[in-house]
């Protein structure tokens, strides 16, 4: 059995198929015993894969984006994630809210994770006929405190990840207005990356944590998230597990989940996004960041 270990920016629900892949033994099955970890700061990561104390990082595209051509090398192999996992939280109801009418606003955003929150809400700023230059955002605390200050006033809207929005709109703190893994669109929103080109061995060993990959996402898709309300629990304890497999059910159906291969159409609007957030100097191609390799058997699904 070969070791791989992830290390990942976060422990999330959009995650799930890596930690079905695990609990459904399809991982194993491939001959890999995948365990993971999440390191603070969460750009102890790249140390992690430098140092080969992990096979894989799991996080945002930007980063590999962003260090292209400037000294460091790292590849995307698969994705797990193709929704972002977001909501925005307003004051007026879902009805009423309107793209048109943010310049002025002020949107609160943690900023303490790294830069995909802020880059794809100007970007969906952008696609809808808005300047970000014309709203104001903070960005410099993290999520439970800007979630504390909005309910108690600050701030016209607050973007945080789908499941505390839900739980905050609950709680009567606001409304979620725009539920952003639903009517995002699709970006290869987690990926995970080498440090590095992969040479023959990396390649086989990342084709098979693929195939499993691939498994557990076809498992997820096959498999009403009530069935396994209780894997749920033990997976996400911070959360109710009724709460928890109504919302794997909606990305199920609003495809947070669909293969591994990272989609070269999604890939070239999230460049647009990285680009326009002046993390690089111009979108860069897609085989020019992206190892297809080891998921190239589902690019014909």
């Amino acid at each position: 059995m070969q070791d791989f270990h992830v290390s990942a920016t976060g422990h999330s629900l959009n995650y799930l198929p890596e930690y079905v892949a695990v609990w459904q033994g399809f991982f194993e099955e491939e001959g890999l015993n995948v365990t993971a970890s999440v390191p603070s700061p969460w750009d102890l990561v790249l140390s992690d894969i430098g140092s080969g104390k992990a096979q894989a990082a799991l996080g945002g595209i930007w980063v590999p984006s962003m260090f292209h051509g400037r000294g460091k090398r790292y590849v995307p192999f698969a994705q797990v994630a193709a929704r972002a996992p977001l909501a925005i939280v307003g004051r007026e109801k879902p009805g009423d809210f309107d793209w048109p009418a943010m310049p002025g606003k002020v949107i609160s955003m943690k900023g303490s994770n790294g830069a995909s929150v802020g880059l794809f809400v100007k970007l969906l700023l952008r696609e809808n006929g808005v300047n970000p230059r014309d709203v104001r955002f903070v960005q410099d605390l993290d999520g439970k405190m800007l979630s504390d200050l909005f309910v108690g006033g600050m701030g016209d809207y607050l973007v945080i990840d789908y499941p505390s929005a839900v739980t905050l709109e609950a709680g009567g703190g606001g409304h979620v207005v725009q539920e952003l893994s639903i009517t995002g669109g699709n970006v290869p929103w987690s990926v995970y990356y080498t440090d590095g080109q992969s040479d023959d061995a990396g390649l086989d060993t990342n084709t098979r944590f693929a195939r499993a990959l691939g498994r557990g996402m076809d498992w997820i898709m096959a498999n009403d998230a009530e069935g396994y309300r209780d894997f749920l629990a033990r997976t996400f304890p911070k959360f109710n597990p009724d709460f928890l497999a109504r919302l794997a059910n909606i990305y199920r159906a609003k495809g947070m989940w669909t293969t591994p291969r990272i989609d070269p159409d999604a890939y070239a609007r999230w460049q647009t996004g990285i680009h326009d957030g002046h993390l690089t100097t111009t979108p860069i191609a897609y085989d020019a960041l992206i190892d297809a390799r080891p998921t190239a058997a589902f690019a014909a699904r």
